[in-house]
């Protein structure tokens, strides 16, 4: 069989293989200190196994009101069928849940002030350039300017004619 001929079988596999591996998993959902579990056994009659008592339990789904955001392992069955869960939900009664709309407007805004800070920053700054500074600085300033030449270093003069003979003793050692 050739490799374009497998390639559809293949990835009809792994999608398969990825719809089978979802089944296994819980569904939890955090709203303040509730905090709402699903099971992912798809039978009637599911049996949740807790350690403390719940408000409310549905079909699939287990609700926990007033969670103190302790650890527990939790499990839910069916039958024969049996799934475990390690709850470990941090949840908070004074936080205040937001939607995707309200942090990209908070973000927005916060762009669009930083952005007329900066348009604000400049208007004002560009008048500035021309205007001689109040300190009573009495050095000239700008192009007119020249700098002196540098002062000559005696360590690094290049050496004369007359003084090679200052570091001929200088020559390199064997080890």
């Amino acid at each position: 069989m050739r490799l374009e001929q497998s390639l559809p079988l293949l990835g009809l596999l792994l999608c398969a293989v990825g719809t089978t591996a979802q089944q296994g998993e819980f569904l939890v959902e955090i709203s303040g200190t509730t905090v709402t579990i699903t099971c992912p056994l798809e039978d009637e009659n599911i049996q949740w196994d807790l350690p403390r008592k719940t408000d409310e339990t549905r079909d699939r789904s287990l609700i926990i009101r007033d969670h103190d955001s302790a650890p527990a392992n939790l499990s839910c069955s069916s039958g024969s069928k049996r799934r475990q869960l390690y709850l470990n939900a941090r949840v908070c009664a004074n936080c205040e849940e937001l939607d995707a709309w309200t942090v990209a407007g908070i973000i927005t805004a916060d762009l669009l002030i930083t952005l007329g800070l900066l348009i604000l920053v400049h208007y004002f700054s560009k008048g500035r350039k021309g205007r001689a500074s109040t300190a009573g600085d009495s050095r000239p300033r700008g192009q007119k300017m020249q700098r002196p030449p540098p002062v000559p270093n005696p360590d690094y003069e290049p050496i004369r004619k007359g003084q090679r003979e200052v570091y001929a003793g200088l020559a390199p050692r064997g080890i």
